[in-house]
């Protein structure tokens, strides 16, 4: 079996997920054989409760309105649902279509189960539940892909019975999403939203031929830098050295691929932040959690808002920034730098807010120099080279980059980088940790006199990096 090929589900494969082992709410399988007016009964209500969630949406947003909470949106739910089901009543008494009036049981029953459908996960509840699972494809509701956390990919069973209700469950989810309500429709076709489990659901439709959803999850809400070495992320000389480098207040950027778990090595470096320091994170969706962590009560979590219909009320990450340095942080954090929030970033970090961290997608360390001059070169402030390379020298300390092992494919710190200074052209930077043949980091060139020294005054042995081959094997 490869990595890169599906597998069909059958009985033969491992036991990912185990459905059968998570409760579901009556649906469609439970009722439908007991009386024949549950299908239509349960399309009925279905529909009227998610377009009549979506018209309140509208509504609050064309008034200025605040959005419902989740208890008033489950109150409006029921009583949606509620008339709906009487109105359906009405129109079987008046005109019979044979299928007959359910008994009161039963439409209990078909009620209970379209609001736990809209409300909760749908037929996605049953792979969220699975932690084994990294990642969530669905290209329209009957082709299902997941990856699990060894790297087997596999074809999963449907997860609605139509594109529809598939398009209605993703609404459903991205209305009660967070703190911000947010549209799923022909007009705002795209929609990234926050999971309750803290995974990350972005869905498409109208663009593409059938809706299409895919979900990262984040296996490791709270994680430590301890909890990294024993995933095999780190070795335990890193370890010293990372924490170490948290500790005496370095900035420092982690940088690396499409869902290599970055966002974990931010949250395994935060873990080493002293509780009684005060945080502000700042994100485009909330993944890190920090501020739900009890090591860090003093945090603040930010998140850039969209445009609302009238395409008025954006907030930017770069504005947010601007926002943190007025909160009194000890430290910014910013989830990911992927634009114009890269200059007011690199200024907090030159201004006293030593110890901030942010990530970057890049392929390597040395090429998070290039990306991030390319940011400054779009951002509003225009920079050119010259000014970008003494703004992001002065500003970033290191650069930690994460890759997968080419043995087994396990996400390891690969490289680290020393920033040193700028001249015209270019950042300059030694690889403190260079990829070794497997692709994991080992000591390369040495830290600079003054580094070591800082690194000391916070209780690091140096030591840990007279080992040529590291500590992976000790």
């Amino acid at each position: 079996m490869t990595t890169n090929s599906y597998e069909p589900r059958t009985s033969a494969m491992p036991p990912h997920p185990q459905p059968q082992q998570t409760r579901t709410p009556p649906g469609p399988a439970s009722l439908d054989g007991e009386h024949p007016a549950v299908g239509p009964l349960r399309t009925r209500l279905r529909q009227a409760v998610s377009e009549g969630l979506a018209e309140r949406i509208r509504e609050d947003e064309q008034y200025g309105r605040p959005p419902l909470d989740y208890h008033a949106r489950r109150s409006l739910a029921e009583k949606l649902a509620g008339d709906a089901a009487d109105a359906y009543a009405n129109e079987e008494l008046a005109h019979p279509s044979g299928a007959g009036l359910p008994p009161d049981d039963v439409e209990r029953q078909v009620i209970t189960s379209v609001l736990d459908e809209i409300f909760g996960m749908g037929g996605l509840q049953p792979l969220l539940a699975n932690e084994d699972i990294e990642n969530i494809n669905v290209n329209g509701y009957d082709r299902v892909f997941v990856r699990y956390s060894d790297g087997r990919r596999a074809q999963m069973p449907p997860v609605a019975t139509s594109d529809d209700e598939l398009i209605d469950l993703v609404r459903s989810l991205a209305a009660r999403a967070g703190v911000e309500e947010r549209r799923f429709d022909r007009g705002s076709p795209g929609v990234n939203v926050e999971l309750p489990d803290g995974s990350r659901l972005f869905a498409v439709m109208a663009v593409t031929g059938r809706p299409s959803v895919s979900i990262r999850r984040h296996r490791f809400s709270q994680v430590t830098l301890a909890r990294l070495r024993q995933l095999g992320t780190i070795d335990s000389g890193l370890e010293a050295l990372l924490g170490a480098l948290v500790r005496a207040r370095f900035n420092m950027l982690i940088v690396g691929g499409t869902a290599i778990g970055k966002t974990t090595m931010l949250r395994g470096l935060a873990s080493a932040i002293p509780p009684h320091e005060r945080l502000i994170t700042i994100e485009d969706n909330f993944e890190l959690g920090l501020d739900r962590d009890p090591q860090h009560p003093d945090t603040v979590a930010l998140q850039a808002r969209e445009p609302n219909v009238e395409g008025e009320g954006a907030i930017s990450q770069a504005d947010l920034v601007r926002w943190a340095l007025r909160m009194s942080p000890d430290r910014v954090i910013v989830g990911e730098v992927r634009g114009s929030e890269l200059i007011p970033m690199a200024n907090a970090m030159t201004q006293g807010n030593d110890g901030s961290m942010a990530t970057v997608h890049a392929s390597d360390s040395r090429g998070a120099f290039t990306k991030l001059a390319t940011y400054a070169a779009q951002s509003p402030e225009r920079l050119g080279l010259e000014a970008t390379n003494l703004l992001i020298a002065s500003a970033v300390h290191f650069v930690i980059h994460l890759a997968e092992a080419r043995d087994d494919k396990t996400r390891v710190v690969s490289s680290i980088r020393e920033v040193v200074g700028a001249d015209d052209k270019q950042i300059v930077s030694n690889e403190v940790y260079r990829p070794d043949p497997t692709g994991r980091a080992v000591p390369g060139v040495p830290l600079r006199t003054e580094t070591v020294e800082r690194l000391t005054e916070v209780g690091f042995d140096p030591d840990v990096l007279e080992r040529p081959e590291g500590w992976w094997n000790p």
